[in-house]
């Protein structure tokens, strides 16, 4: 089971995540991926990319730049997940508020967790289905996930996030919903 408090969320998430990235054979980097337009190489990218500018707006904080996904994506991933970790575990960012110009005020691990570490989680899975890699997700958080984010559907959708739902059996276990409701086949293969 993944951990909830966000520190150690994110070490058990990234972790995970980071086995894959490391699990990609080197010439499977342009593996196509579940994510319609987007590589192996990408899905490290977009993880890598999108964060940074986001804990700027919200904390003010910058992550420090590093090796190039081009370059080398398995050092470009670790270099990142590093940074995201310190901050974490910066005893002083504990009670620090994120203040995102479009999102209401959280707690700084807070928002790590709903809104990174998250990405991280889901993002496990489209690596690792486009690699061949072991692709289980815990059905607990899925389970969580899952239910955290159906109330949310229309909201969700409406931000261009998520492509349309895709349906699954009424027996799916939680990562097949999970990985339906944000617009993945769970029986999607490169």
């Amino acid at each position: 089971m993944i951990p909830t408090e966000p520190a150690a969320e994110h070490r058990a998430v990234a972790g995970i995540f980071g086995d894959r990235v490391r699990g990609v054979p080197a010439d499977a980097w342009e593996a196509p991926t579940p994510v319609a337009q987007w590589r192996a190489r990408d899905v490290v990218r977009h993880l890598v990319e999108w964060f940074p500018p986001f804990l700027a707006a919200g904390a003010g904080l910058h992550l420090p730049a590093g090796p190039s996904v081009d370059a080398d994506p398995v050092a470009a991933w670790e270099h990142h997940a590093a940074a995201v970790q310190a901050v974490l575990d910066a005893p002083e960012h504990a009670a620090a508020a994120f203040a995102h110009p479009r999102l209401p005020e959280l707690p700084l691990p807070t928002a790590i967790s709903r809104f990174y570490t998250a990405d991280v989680f889901l993002h496990t899975w489209d690596l690792a289905r486009a690699t061949g890699q072991d692709d289980a997700l815990d059905a607990d958080r899925c389970r969580e996930m899952y239910e955290g984010m159906e109330p949310l559907q229309e909201v969700l959708r409406r931000s261009g996030q998520y492509g349309p739902r895709v349906p699954v059996a009424e027996d799916a276990g939680w990562p097949d919903r999970l990985v339906g409701f944000i617009g993945r086949d769970p029986g999607w293969r490169p």
